[in-house]
């Protein structure tokens, strides 16, 4: 497509935005006139481009780099656009994060020399250390497990500007138009007669979410009809859980093959601690203690660096912990077990005259080579998390990710060089030739083992690592989902959690968390998270799991008053975990107005 299609889509983004402002503006100032609910829709805009991709972070935007860079090297013009839902790039983007470069250096070979622009600071791990807790001893382990050996060849950084980073150079350099602030609510599906089937369906781009609707559906003085963006190959990047990703796994079959995904929620924290505790490349992490021996998790501790250009010392410390979803006690407190964590002894000099900087969550996957799906449909394909490629030995998925992207902008460039409609068939069969799938089989075996408790799961993991090094002639399967394991409430017993203010400097409330997340939704446009059934909280949930809503959400979207379901979709992370974990997959999460959700800057 010609260029004059990018400086039009420039514009109609740049009025877009200007219009969002004035609207939003008239809000604070003036009564909201609203058009009745059911009014008749004017019909979408449409912009047009070679290749669309859904979601700024490392795989959609290293898809876009590397398909702009084989335009480059061909001569041939592919227009490209990324769509993203955060106000900025990186809003959205929480990750630990310790980076294998290993992806990065094959797409930038430069680029911890750029300066145009300039990478995030970078923390060389120098020191790994790998820890047993216990309730008030920490044990440190005489060798690290292999996989997270990072020590000299991996740096701690954060994911979220990293994303930033990618994505001015995306712009800057290879003319890719990146939309920040908007939201894809619908996959564009239409009829394809050119096989001969009037069965086929292809996707032939997506729909941007209207702005201005209601609570209540009707329409206020700020409504605007979203964008339709066609493409002849779309490329879903949405990360872990994506809206778009389901959609597809429904409408073409892509999991009819392939086990269920399993996953766990991730819950960071920033801190900026006192200069004597800082360890710039310290790199720790821990499993056991506070969580019982039938609950896979574990936590991670990063000691950073400070920025070239800062003036005054950040001495910034990132913690974190992860919590499968998995669990069976339904009395579990997904936020309050993260603080547990950071009251053990071992833990305590760190959080002394600290202050906590950014809070944020988000599920991850965590199937492994068992879960990933067909990767290509009719029109489009999966790349990075939103197809599962996360490493959990590693704790690693952003090197992988960026390489599926990779792939993925080769195959789509070669396709569309050939084939005026283009197609992703052949990227599943790059993937599996990729060190990805390498890497992945490798460790196939390790997350399922510990089904059977931390015990029997460390065991396996060291005869997995160390004597068959992924060459059983086995592949264990998954405990069943995520959503169906929960025990009745009177089964378990109510673990005990630390309070803020009793003497423990690291406890948070979780409003408290919340407000450092910048998270903001409009408490007055459409709930993005809707029950399927409104009834079953109060019949359901709330007698046989004790409203476990209000315990698996780490933002305290969900709580029971007067024996009620409240949602307070407005502190929503858009973590995901209500999607996965609710046991009768009654809350259905959509994508809520472009822009919403958390600011995260630090992750």
């Amino acid at each position: 497509m010609l260029r004059v299609a990018h400086s039009c889509a420039r514009q109609w983004w740049s009025v877009t935005n200007a219009h969002a402002r004035r609207c939003v503006a008239a809000t604070q100032s003036a009564p909201v006139r609203r058009m009745c609910a059911g009014a008749a829709l004017p019909p979408r805009d449409e912009l047009e481009y070679d290749v669309a991709i859904v979601g700024a972070g490392p795989a959609g935007l290293a898809a876009a780099i590397r398909l702009r860079q084989l335009c480059a090297a061909s001569g041939k013009d592919l227009s490209v656009c990324v769509l993203e839902k955060g106000t900025e790039v990186g809003a959205h983007i929480l990750s630990g994060c310790v980076l294998e470069p290993r992806a990065l250096d094959e797409l930038l070979p430069d680029w911890q020399r750029m300066n145009d622009p300039r990478p995030p600071t970078l923390t060389p791990v120098t020191d790994d250390r790998f820890y047993l807790f216990t309730e008030r001893h920490a044990v440190q382990s005489p060798l690290t497990p292999p996989q997270m050996h990072n020590k000299g060849k991996n740096v701690m950084l954060s994911l979220s500007q990293l994303t930033r980073w990618m994505a001015a150079y995306a712009e800057q350099h290879m003319q890719v138009d990146i939309f920040p602030g908007f939201a894809c609510d619908e996959l564009l599906i239409e009829d394809d007669a050119t096989d001969g089937t009037a069965a086929s369906r292809r996707v032939v781009g997506v729909a941007l979410k209207d702005m201005g609707i209601a609570k209540d559906g009707s329409q206020k003085m700020t409504f605007q009809r979203g964008a339709a963006v066609k493409a002849r190959l779309t490329l879903l990047a949405e990360g872990a859980r994506g809206s778009l990703t389901q959609a597809a796994e429904a409408h073409f079959g892509l999991r009819d093959k392939c086990s269920h995904q399993t996953y766990a929620l991730g819950l960071k924290e920033v801190w900026r601690v006192r200069p004597e505790v800082h360890q710039p490349g310290l790199c720790m992490h821990s499993v056991g203690w506070p969580l019982d021996s039938s609950t896979y998790g574990g936590s991670f501790m990063y000691h950073l660096a400070d920025d070239d250009d800062a003036t005054t010392p950040q001495c910034r410390m990132a913690v974190g912990f992860v919590l499968a979803l998995d669990y069976h006690n339904p009395h579990t407190v997904a936020h309050s077990e993260f603080q547990k964590w950071k009251t053990h002894p071992s833990m305590h000099k760190y959080f002394e005259d600290a202050e906590c900087l950014q809070y944020g969550a988000r599920v991850l996957n965590e199937g492994g080579v068992q879960s990933i799906p067909r990767l290509d449909f009719p029109g489009g394909a999966l790349i990075g998390c939103a197809a599962g490629f996360l490493n959990v030995p590693k704790i690693k998925g952003t090197h992988t990710a960026m390489k599926s992207g990779m792939l993925a902008a080769e195959t789509a460039f070669e396709s569309l060089s050939s084939d005026a409609r283009g197609s992703m068939a052949h990227y599943p069969s790059a993937v599996k030739a990729s060190w990805i799938m390498e890497e992945l089989e490798t460790v196939r075996n390790i997350r399922p083992g510990f089904k059977y408790g931390l015990w029997a799961g460390l065991a396996n993991a060291a005869f997995e690592s160390y004597i068959s090094r992924g060459r059983a002639p086995w592949t264990l399967q998954h405990a069943p989902p995520d959503h169906t394991v929960l025990r009745d409430a009177s089964e378990c017993e109510s673990p005990a959690y630390p309070k803020p203010g009793e003497g423990n400097p690291a406890v948070l409330d979780i409003l408290s968390s919340v407000a450092l997340s910048g998270t903001y939704h409009d408490h007055d446009e459409q709930p993005h998270l809707r029950l399927r059934d409104p009834s079953v909280p109060q019949r359901v949930n709330l007698p046989k799991y004790a409203g476990p809503e209000s315990k698996y959400c780490p933002a305290k979207v969900y709580e029971y008053v007067d024996d009620q379901l409240v949602i307070n979709a407005q502190n929503c992370l858009h973590c995901k975990a209500c999607d996965v974990k609710d046991p009768t997959q009654n809350i259905q999460w959509t994508v809520p107005e472009g822009g919403d959700g958390p600011k995260y800057t630090l992750m």
